[in-house]
């Protein structure tokens, strides 16, 4: 196992340390390697060791409770897990046919519709976002069995206020659970984030009206809009949101209710490594994650990289993936930032430092350390 960096070293390339970003020094090198897949869609049949394995369009990664990293594969609508010891890959949810069904029995024999992003709770439990079947899906950690606790399986935008199982999503993507067990949702769909309270069961709006409008800089996020939030992140008690279509990145202070802005001008483009995160441009960001010391990643998916931001001095820089020209599949075992990726979308810290990368198109779980 190679010795793994911690996430805010990777920020050298900001010039945070009192040096010009970029100045006279070039940014450091990181390596990425793929730990899992084959680079080929399909199935597993079993358990395989990872790099023979098909990985088929892998979105979500993410570190469980046991050390091991669980991955959803939207090609195989499987949750898989990763024994980073062993390097053995195994089914965990999903038997591979894409429907809805196998509530109240065991996961691994469940028929799942394109699994996008799994968490886990304090208890261990598992908990992952179906796209297609618009809903929310629980793990118990104890006996493997799977339910669905929020969405009635129908498109479209109901039951705010009720029963978060009564509840109606739209394409539903990303999760994030607080330290209460609360679940936020990015009801990307109906252009909203929603909480489901853990204790009562019922479901709210927090962010959004339906309306495709950027939300408003240091304003309540209730009742004002929020454009295609897309991938959620919870340190504290600060949900870090990406919006797809609003190509950037804001911050909600989940006491006060207030939402602001971080990162992106909210026009597609790839500018602004270097200088101040609010005046870079994003291409369709689909990931986010933040790390133990505060930094934020984010997948900037058809920009083919993902990118730094480091809170306290507001910058922003590139620490894997070559750019947009770079799309394709290269450079394991070398430079991060020479790498080249095809649309990734989920991102994971790794335990001690440095993260995982759901190489979508690539069909790969790819690792960024030193």
């Amino acid at each position: 196992m190679k010795t793994i960096i911690p996430v805010a070293a990777l920020l050298v390339c900001l010039g945070v340390a009192g040096t010009a970003a970029y100045s006279s020094a070039a940014p450091p090198k990181f390596s990425i390697e793929t730990v899992a897949g084959n680079g080929k869609e399909g199935d597993i049949s079993g358990p395989m060791p990872a790099l023979s394995a098909p990985v088929g369009l892998p979105f979500g990664v993410e570190v469980g409770p046991d050390g091991a990293l669980y991955i959803t594969t939207i090609g195989a609508h499987r949750v898989l897990r990763l024994d980073r010891t062993t390097n053995q890959l195994t089914s965990v949810a999903g038997n591979g046919i894409k429907g809805y069904s196998g509530n109240g029995g065991p996961a691994n024999q469940a028929r799942l519709n394109e699994p996008y992003e799994v968490r886990f709770d304090k208890e261990g439990n598992m908990y992952f976002v179906e796209m297609q079947n618009h809903l929310i899906r629980r793990v118990d950690a104890s006996r493997g069995v799977i339910s669905t606790i929020a969405g009635d399986g129908h498109s479209g935008f109901a039951g705010d206020g009720g029963p978060a199982k009564k509840a109606r999503f739209k394409q539903p993507h990303s999760i994030a659970l607080d330290e209460q067990g609360d679940i936020y949702v990015a009801d990307i769909g109906n252009h909203r984030i929603r909480r489901i309270d853990s204790r009562a069961g019922k479901i709210a709006t927090i962010a959004g009206t339906g309306e495709h409008a950027l939300p408003v800089d240091g304003e309540s996020a209730r009742g004002k809009p929020i454009l295609g939030p897309r991938a959620l992140a919870i340190s504290g008690r600060t949900l870090w949101i990406a919006l797809r279509e609003g190509n950037s990145v804001w911050k909600l202070d989940l006491d006060r209710g207030t939402i602001h802005h971080v990162a992106g001008t909210g026009k597609a483009g790839y500018s602004g490594d270097g200088g101040p995160a609010r005046q870079a441009t994003f291409n369709g960001p689909k990931g986010i994650a933040v790390s133990p010391d505060g930094s934020v990643l984010v997948v900037d998916s058809e920009n083919q990289v993902v990118r730094a931001i480091e809170p306290a001095s507001g910058l922003i820089c590139t620490v894997a993936g070559g750019g947009p020209q770079a799309r394709g599949f290269a450079g394991d075992k070398s430079n991060a930032l020479d790498a080249q990726v095809d649309r990734p979308h989920g991102i994971g810290i790794a335990p001690g430092g440095g993260f995982y990368l759901g190489d979508t198109n690539n069909h790969r779980v790819r690792w960024v350390h030193q």
